[in-house]
């Protein structure tokens, strides 16, 4: 457990940042720090550094104040990487390495901690409820409920995930009681997607293929076919949780293309396959359920090196 008012002790200029493509843990644990800091030191130059994320996180309060452009500072005095390890903060990783003090706080077994102050609690299920356990109770209102509830619904899958604790049930219990429209978060956040999305996620499923005798199903999106919908990063949400959903499928990958011949992987695994195994073996990492990973190659090239290492498990 860390004190972040001790940690942030005299800071005149503090950035925030998270992993590149922002998921609704990445965002939520941002806003809520970056709203706890903002009432507990008011003269202080606070900043969120952020890649655009989706608009279904968008109604949080502060959204409006993200840097998305990742304008430099002359100096920080701390600043503060969430749900990741620093070499994944994208443009924000040149602004963190020229800060006084670092401090990373996050949740994925696969981080070893490589800052100045370090909270990785790899058996929490999102960096969200880290983010709760740090936030002084009598300081929580309603806006910080709202971010933390969409990070702890992100990363647990609405609670069907098997990194939901009992104490992550607690802890959305109390969260409740801050008069959030939890129902409709989830819905907003999580299941609620443009009519765009969702003819997106019918062509990946449409056109995914079963490997390893239906034990796995991959669905891709080349940078042809995200040009012939029109398709962004973003519209992607959901997808690879779909796939999972199909009957029978112990690991779930989805596949799409970040430029010419290079594929952001992501894996969604039942019990009988560890997500964080294969995803290390291609230099990524994440969680035992949910993991992904950079990998070169053609789609087919990728399935078979993937297949491999999954068909090891099975």
């Amino acid at each position: 457990m860390i004190n972040l008012l001790q940690e942030c002790s005299g800071a005149k200029v503090i950035g925030i940042s998270g992993h590149t493509r922002p998921d609704g843990d990445c965002v939520g644990s941002c806003m809520a720090l970056y709203m706890y800091l903002k009432k507990i030191l008011p003269e202080a130059d606070i900043t969120v550094y952020l890649e655009e994320s989706a608009k279904a996180y968008h109604h949080m309060l502060g959204v409006e104040d993200i840097d998305f452009g990742f304008t430099a500072k002359e100096h920080y005095d701390v600043f503060f990487c969430l749900d990741t390890t620093p070499d994944r903060l994208g443009d924000a990783q040149p602004l963190y390495d020229c800060a006084d003090k670092k401090i990373n706080i996050d949740h994925h077994i696969t981080n070893p901690g490589s800052s100045d102050v370090n909270y990785i609690q790899p058996e929490i299920g999102s960096c969200a409820e880290l983010i709760y356990n740090i936030i002084p109770e009598e300081a929580l209102d309603n806006d910080m409920a709202k971010a933390i509830y969409i990070g702890i619904i992100h990363d647990t899958g609405v609670f069907q995930f098997s990194n939901t604790k009992p104490s992550t049930l607690n802890i959305a219990a109390k969260l409740i009681q801050y008069d959030i429209d939890f129902a409709n978060l989830i819905q907003e956040s999580f299941y609620e997607k443009s009519y765009k999305q969702t003819k997106i996620m019918a062509d990946v499923v449409q056109r995914s293929r079963m490997y390893l005798e239906g034990r796995c199903l991959a669905g891709v999106m080349t940078l042809e076919d995200m040009t012939r919908l029109q398709a962004h990063a973003n519209d992607f949400n959901g997808i690879i949780n779909r796939l999972k959903s199909v009957r029978g499928v112990d690991c779930a990958v989805f596949l799409y293309e970040i430029e010419s011949g290079l594929f952001k992987v992501s894996l969604r695994t039942s019990d009988r396959v560890d997500a964080t195994v294969i995803a290390c073996a291609f230099g990524g990492g994440g969680h035992v359920r949910a993991a992904g990973c950079t990998v070169k190659g053609s789609p087919e090239e990728v399935m078979e090196l993937l297949t491999k290492e999954i068909s090891n498990q099975l």
